[in-house]
């Protein structure tokens, strides 16, 4: 079984140790054939202690809680996105 991972954007850090993800995933539209960007909202758990706006990679888990099944591995760093 593979384990998922997504890279995403720190949305919101308000709860103690669960962050929420937004991940985009572009989409082609069947019938018109423009690019489509779905936004997905994932929380995860954060032990790092990332702030809003970072760009983090997060995979796949056993599941913490009823909502979280995902955990925060690295932050990416400015550099790395260019």
């Amino acid at each position: 079984m593979s384990v998922k991972t997504f890279k995403g954007k720190v949305i919101s850090n308000k709860m103690q140790k669960t962050v929420v993800v937004a991940v985009e995933s572009p989409k082609k539209h069947p019938k018109y054939n423009k690019s489509i960007k779905n936004t997905t909202k994932l929380k995860a758990r954060d032990d790092i202690g990332v702030m809003v706006n970072d760009e983090v990679i997060i995979e796949e888990c056993k599941p913490f809680s009823k909502d979280v099944a995902f955990k925060v591995l690295s932050k990416i760093s400015k550099e790395e996105q260019k």
